[in-house]
């Protein structure tokens, strides 16, 4: 690789051992992928996830005196705070979040703890070149920002949040950037739950080639492109996707695909979406909690939420998982107090894949997102899967129909 004098000093170590070890990390990466050089990104976001080698990995950065030139916002952990005043929080669980929140400030991080930063707190303009990582995340800036980043670890990711640089690869080229596998969607999209069985069905379907899709309404919102993306990356690590006349690369099919041939053409209809339901989805029975926000739900979401559960009692668990902005803005208009007085929880900074739910381990659940039945699921919680109204509806009942 072709190394500016910049990118050399800080290789060589003349920023600091936390500085080069970040730097050799990304020629590894280059060099792994034929990259000819680095080059400059101007946002970070890194899926920090408070997992043991990801802090590993960040406090060794941090004690080597590195810092970021260019600031990331970060995934959610979880809320000391929230989760010490509502549930008995393991004091391992207590130490380790905080030694990833000291280790992230060190850094000099956005603490955002927030999956969707795309919508809110980091969005990119068009052709502009980032290190994203986190599942929804990657799709959503690509796709529908039209910005170009690849599929970034956690570590990569902070490494070039440290250095403000990345390799030149993948994604970051036009001729990477064109759809493969055409996918005409012929089912009833209802709401953004349907988005989300489209696409975890769709990489079972195609594997990991770029779908670009016909069919999805050009009314589509914000949510359930998110919810698209999420499920696309977790089912089979798609970091792009085109839909046609409606995402920024995909004025038509044909600019879509590159002017190329697709390399196949499959439809989803109904039947396939109902399937993948059933496929991932507990039977119907008594439940002890329903879990939401994965990714993190958005103003519109939980302001349903409040409004359906306004003068009820549950008699499930209720946890929602939102960004620390969604939850001031909720409280502000009166909502969030709905939703405690039902019982509920609006939890910020929090991700459902994370040590603070061990209270609910061996416990049937429902939510909305088959990325969170998977990612929960190693915690020890079982989960129907249904509409957000349906989840709703189960934590009034206690139990799913």
């Amino acid at each position: 690789m072709d190394l500016t004098t910049d990118d050399r000093r800080m290789l060589d170590g003349e920023h600091g051992e936390g500085t080069a070890l970040a730097m050799r990390v990304l020629v590894g990466v280059g060099e792994a992928f034929d990259a000819p050089h680095l080059v400059d990104v101007s946002r970070t976001h890194v899926a920090l996830s408070n997992q043991e080698a990801d802090t590993w990995f960040a406090k060794r950065l941090a004690d080597g005196g590195a810092r970021a030139r260019v600031a990331p916002t970060v995934n959610p952990g979880f809320s000391i705070d929230y989760f010490e005043a509502h549930t008995d929080l393991p004091k391992a669980a207590r130490a380790h979040m905080q030694l990833t929140h000291e280790t992230y400030k060190k850094l000099g991080a956005r603490l955002t703890y927030n999956c969707t930063p795309y919508l809110e707190l980091n969005i990119p303009r068009q052709g502009e070149i980032l290190a994203f990582s986190e599942s929804s995340a990657t799709p959503f800036v690509n796709s529908v920002w039209g910005a170009r980043t690849n599929r970034e670890s956690s570590q990569s990711a902070l490494c070039s949040a440290v250095t403000g640089r990345t390799p030149l690869y993948g994604l970051l080229l036009d001729e990477n950037r064109h759809g493969e596998t055409v996918v005409d969607v012929q089912a009833d999209l209802k709401d953004e739950f349907d988005y989300h069985l489209l696409g975890y069905v769709v990489p079972g379907r195609i594997g990991a080639q770029a779908p670009v899709f016909t069919g999805i309404p050009r009314t589509v919102s914000p949510e359930g492109l998110m919810n698209l993306g999420a499920q696309l990356n977790t089912a089979g690590a798609v970091s792009m996707y085109h839909i046609v006349g409606v995402t920024p690369e995909a004025p038509t099919l044909e600019a879509a695909l590159g002017g190329r041939e697709p390399t196949a053409r499959v439809t989803v209809v109904d039947e396939d979406l109902a399937a993948q339901r059933e496929a991932l989805s507990e039977p119907a029975g008594d439940i002890d909690f329903v879990m939401l926000g994965c990714p993190h739900l958005t103003v519109r979401q939980v302001s349903d939420i409040a409004r359906a559960l306004a003068g009820r009692a549950l008699k499930a668990e209720l946890w929602i998982c939102t960004s620390f902005a969604t939850r001031d803005l909720l409280e502000r208009m009166g909502l969030l107090a709905m939703i405690e007085a039902a019982g509920g929880h609006v939890c910020p900074d929090t991700c459902i894949d994370q040590p603070c739910w061990h209270h609910l381990s061996g416990k049937r659940g429902m939510t909305d997102s088959p990325k969170c039945a998977y990612y929960a699921s190693m915690r020890g919680m079982r989960f129907a899967l249904g509409r957000l109204s349906e989840c709703v509806d189960a934590a009034m009942e206690g139990r799913t129909k």
